[in-house]
């Protein structure tokens, strides 16, 4: 048997599928870049790690975070699902919760929900308020309507009764049925994925899981499948939308944890690197082929919200499920530029993707990109891009601008192509710069106090530009950072994350009420973490979900088991005040939920390692690769401008800019006035001019 020292990582964007992989035993780093394949996920994977020369024979563990589950609902090419409810609400997923998010248009419409009402079915039973049966579960009824969803063909199943958050035993029994008279099909139940009091949130959650069990099924079974036809004997884990990994199991169990399996990764680097560089705060910051993302890291960690939603909370549906929180914006190298009928100038949200591509890119893309608009510029070269493995077509990419976007709009001059592609990257650093206060500076914080730390494919080509536009002192570009979200999902613990309904005032009763459901969370949350990984090292952390009485909104406090009421107070206030910019000291504060999150330690690389990979620590003095002519936004324009290969720059070696640094994965675009470093861990430090 070979010997088990590789780690690896395989993330699956919306243009790229990057892959990583670390030998523990040599300390030797590869990476790898293929396009992602629409056709078979896995294939574009198992491309990637071909380029890195990764023999999966020696994997230890391999760890994979994708877009299957996302793509699934936005798509909306799941399973034919059917939703089973206490009679009376069949109704409550169209229902949801009576709002109207947006108030002044009258041509609101949500999201069409994802399960059609003829298949949406009710049975007789009633558990109430406090968990006690009411009305016994018609089993016979439970039957017939099997038989009747066997005839449909359903494929997948959702059981959604009232109250099952506090007594399960109707929606466990009720799966039961299912599964035997339904062998074939995906069956899922409420209380299974959430033990919260939030009836519509469940039963959409629920609807959700069934909806994309199917698909994910066959996913990871054909992955899993993949990976063992080439030898590969490690375990293999999926990258969960909390910050940890999930075994194989229980992603099938529950695939909406898995919601935003993609963009995670690097936010858990991101956290790591910020505590080893020993700074405070950053916004963690990710652009890629088709978005861009950004998350706050503070003090080391990242905030994991217990709801999101598919397709925003405007029009889309909700998920009860850990996911960190994350902003995101439809701005990424692939983000098509055009006029609209109405004669604006418009980036994105729609995306080249990875079929057929920016224009540059030659399998047929007609329509400018971002991308595009970087190489026209000079900012990327076009024999570099993935160390040349993929050329850049700069004519098809000039014409293409020349005739969509600068002609149309009257600038047919012989810089008007110029002016042009500056604008494709305004617009969209617009739309990031207003996704970056929407995660600080809406939530309270002084977007200043921290550091951008960029990373993606296109994340280094923008950071000094946003930097600037936001008064952010400080960017920070890891190594590998196109790799950089494959790399973090190396750094990934275990994680499991659970949660349960506690409702009173902040009192010691309450407390000790608490008490006792963290030390039933934390046992459930071990004998998992036991199963899945086999650690002897684990930690855990918990949190109260707070509010003033009478208010639908709460917030997260951390606590520990020692925690006294005055404690939970103050620590109420503080961060009530920093989020809504005041305390209501005449209300009552109550208690609303328990929540408790659990990791356990599986093999990972230490952050030195990571950064070594290609960067030259010794004495030799650098100098440019080359020269090429770049424009920089105004009050700049064309500039000959040294080109650096990252790959030659020691530790402390300081470029005053304007500079282009090039590296296998990405680009950085250093601004004139800005002065980077490189730093220990071989990340790039640029103190921004900000005069």
């Amino acid at each position: 048997m070979a010997d088990r020292t590789y780690l690896i990582a395989a993330d699956t964007g919306g243009t790229f599928t990057d892959v990583v992989a670390f030998d523990s035993s040599s300390g030797q780093i590869s990476y790898g870049k293929a396009l992602t394949n629409y056709s078979n996920l896995a294939d574009g994977a198992l491309e990637g790690l071909e380029s890195a020369a990764v023999d999966l024979s020696h994997g230890l563990l391999f760890k994979h975070g994708t877009t299957h589950v996302i793509n699934a609902f936005i798509q909306r090419n799941g399973a034919k699902t059917a939703l089973v409810t206490t009679k009376g609400f069949s109704d409550l997923l169209e229902i949801g919760r009576g709002n109207r998010p947006v108030p002044f248009s009258l041509r609101y419409r949500r999201d069409p929900v994802l399960v059609a009402r003829d298949l949406r079915f009710d049975v007789e039973e009633r558990i109430d308020a406090k968990g006690e049966i009411v009305v016994a579960l018609n089993e016979a009824e439970l039957e017939t309507l099997a038989r009747r969803l066997e005839a449909l063909g359903i494929e997948a199943v959702a059981v959604a009764f009232l109250n099952a958050y506090l007594n399960s035993a109707h929606e466990q029994r009720a799966v039961e049925i299912l599964q035997e008279r339904l062998p074939r099909a995906y069956v899922t139940s409420g209380s299974a994925l959430s033990r919260e009091w939030y009836e519509y949130e469940r039963t959409s959650t629920a609807a959700a899981n069934a909806y994309v069990g199917p698909k994910m099924r066959h996913y990871v079974d054909m992955f899993d499948a993949r990976l063992k036809q080439r030898a590969f004997g490690g375990t293999f884990y999926m990258m969960g939308s909390n910050g940890g990994v999930l075994s194989t199991e229980r992603s099938v169990k529950e695939p909406i944890a898995l919601v935003e399996s993609g963009p995670v990764g690097g936010c858990i680097g991101a956290a790591r690197y910020a505590a080893e560089l020993g700074i405070e705060n950053v916004i963690a910051f990710d652009m890629g082929g088709t978005t861009a993302k950004c998350a706050l890291v503070m003090n080391a960690q990242f905030d994991v919200q217990p709801l999101y939603y598919v397709g925003g909370y405007d029009h889309g549906f909700p998920l009860r499920t850990p996911v960190v929180d994350i902003v995101e914006v439809g701005a990424g190298g692939g983000s098509i530029a055009h006029i609209d009928p109405g004669g604006d100038f418009v980036v994105g949200p729609q995306s080249a993707g990875s079929e057929p591509g920016p224009v540059a890119f030659g399998r047929g893309g007609v329509e400018p990109t971002i991308t595009d608009a970087n190489l026209v510029l000079g900012r990327i070269g076009a024999g570099k891009f993935m160390s040349g493995r993929l050329s850049l077509d700069v004519d098809q990419a000039r014409h293409a601008i020349r005739t969509n976007i600068a002609e149309p709009l009257g600038h047919g001059d012989a810089d008007g192509v110029d002016t042009a592609a500056q604008g494709v990257l305004d617009l969209a650093n617009i739309a990031m710069t207003n996704a970056i206060k929407e995660i600080s500076i809406e939530r309270g914080y002084d977007v200043r106090e921290f550091a951008l730390f960029v990373f993606g494919g296109s994340g280094p080509l923008f950071g000094c530009q946003l930097a600037r536009a936001l008064k952010i002192p400080r960017v920070i570009v890891p190594p590998h950072p196109g790799n950089f979200s494959c790399l973090g999902m190396l750094l990934a613990p275990i994680r499991v994350d659970l949660a349960r309904t506690v409702v009173g005032a902040v009192s010691e009763d309450t407390l000790r009420e608490a008490e006792a459901i963290f030390e039933a969370l934390e046992d459930e949350a071990r004998v998992t973490l036991e199963r899945e990984c086999k650690s002897g090292t684990m930690n855990s952390e918990r949190s109260l979900e707070m509010r003033y009485r009478g208010q639908k909104h709460s917030v997260q406090v951390r606590i520990d088991r020692e925690s006294a009421v005055e404690t939970i107070v103050q620590k109420f206030d503080e961060i009530y005040s920093a989020r809504y910019g005041h305390v209501n000291a005449d209300c009552a504060i109550e208690i609303v939920g328990a929540r408790l999150f659990m990791e356990g330690d599986v093999a990972r690389p230490g952050l030195e390692a990571l950064g070594g990979g290609g960067m030259n620590v010794g004495a030799t003095q650098p100098v440019p690769s080359s020269r090429r002519s770049v424009y920089f936004p105004r009050p700049f324009s064309r500039v000959e401008t040294d080109v650096w290969d990252r790959a030659s720059l020691p530790v402390g070696f300081k470029i005053v800019g304007p500079a282009i640094i090039e590296e296998y994965s990405s680009t950085t675009v250093i601004l004139p006035g800005d002065i980077a470093e490189v730093g220990k861990l071989g990340e790039i430090s640029i103190s921004c001019d900000l005069s």
